[in-house]
């Protein structure tokens, strides 16, 4: 599947550096965090035994080896993600894990030169937030789908419905300078927060059926892990590699005391607010 140049060049730099290898080294928790919406994601999109599926911003791999698994020996899965430190990581995982009918490459989706008519489905965990054109992206995923093909991914909802996942950016505002209010609409983790847009995005680029429902999912993460994760990964990890020691430590500081009514038990526990959406090729 050749592609031709890339034209999200900021999800680009990100993902293969800073971005990309703080998933790589976080990988094992990562997937821990986000393992509730395998079943998810893999339920919805399932096309069948035997069946031939795309996962969109694949990242370390976990949906696609699941997938994978799923459709058995007969049928196959392809990761596709902008990171080359995430393939590289989701290729090797696919070795040592021996499931030979997943296999990754490197490629934006908004413009790739997919097989017309080649997948039975696609799916995404969290994967297709951040294109620049989301319409040229999602008709171009349409396009590499069969006529009737499943569509299925899980987005975030709003920043307002999902207090863990910004606890660690509001306990470090007070100590970074002013930032302007972010556009909702801008690539991003909360691009997808308002559902009436994502069917016009989905409507607009040629796809059917098109159903948005409310996953409330409940996730958790090790209490020993919960700083790691905090201070490596998002805004605030962003922040914190280019901040200056001394504010540094008052952001990290702060974090704790931020995240304490998660925390019971050894364990943080939230609810991760966010869409499951499907539609049909």
């Amino acid at each position: 599947m050749p592609q031709s140049a890339q034209p999200n060049t900021q999800q680009a730099a990100l993902w293969n550096d800073a971005s990309g290898k703080a998933w790589v080294e976080m990988q094992p928790i990562l997937d821990g965090v986000l393992s509730p919406f395998e079943s998810l994601v893999v339920d919805a999109g399932y096309p069948g035994e035997g069946g031939n599926v795309l996962d969109i911003g694949c990242g370390a791999g976990a949906t696609t080896l699941a997938m994978a698994r799923r459709l058995g020996n007969g049928g196959r899965c392809a990761g596709l993600d902008i990171s080359r430190p995430l393939v590289a990581l989701a290729t090797e995982r696919a070795r040592v894990e021996e499931v030979a009918n997943a296999r990754f490459e490197v490629g934006d989706a908004q413009l790739y030169a997919f097989e017309s008519g080649h997948f039975d489905a696609v799916v995404s965990r969290f994967g297709v937030m951040f294109f620049d054109d989301p319409v040229a992206a999602f008709s171009n995923i349409r396009q590499a789908a069969r006529r009737g093909g499943k569509l299925a991914f899980v987005a975030w909802r709003s920043p307002a419905e999902n207090d863990f996942m910004t606890t660690a950016a509001r306990a470090a505002a007070p100590f970074l300078p002013p930032a302007p209010a972010p556009d909702p609409e801008a690539p991003g983790q909360f691009a997808f927060a308002d559902g009436a847009r994502v069917r016009r995005i989905l409507e607009a680029s040629g796809w059917s059926s098109v159903k948005i429902e409310r996953a409330d999912v409940p996730c958790q993460i090790a209490e020993s892990h919960l700083m790691t994760y905090a201070t490596r990964l998002g805004p605030v990890g962003a922040a914190l590699r280019e901040l200056d020691r001394a504010t540094a430590e008052k952001v990290t500081a702060a974090l704790p005391a931020a995240f304490a009514p998660f925390v019971a038990d050894g364990k943080a526990r939230f609810i991760a607010a966010c869409w499951l959406v499907t539609a049909l090729a």
